[in-house]
């Protein structure tokens, strides 16, 4: 599960990771600071949001066994 986790890490982080830098830039804050800040909150914040992905994708890939 872990290494699904990472999959999907790597697209979710750079998407919001781009989207809070976007926000940030939107309401015109245009400093280095503000948009590192932006993409770090960005990129902890995939963090649980991959973790909950890659559990329904794994729950879809490998389905609970009937006994």
């Amino acid at each position: 599960m872990l290494k699904l986790v990472a999959v999907v890490y790597i697209m979710v982080g750079s998407m919001l990771a781009g989207s809070f830098i976007v926000a940030a830039l939107t309401v015109g804050r245009m400093d280095a600071v503000t948009i590192a800040i932006a993409a770090v909150v960005g990129a902890l914040a995939a963090i649980p949001v991959s973790w909950f992905v890659a559990a329904k994708l794994n729950k879809a890939i490998r389905p609970a066994r009937a006994s």
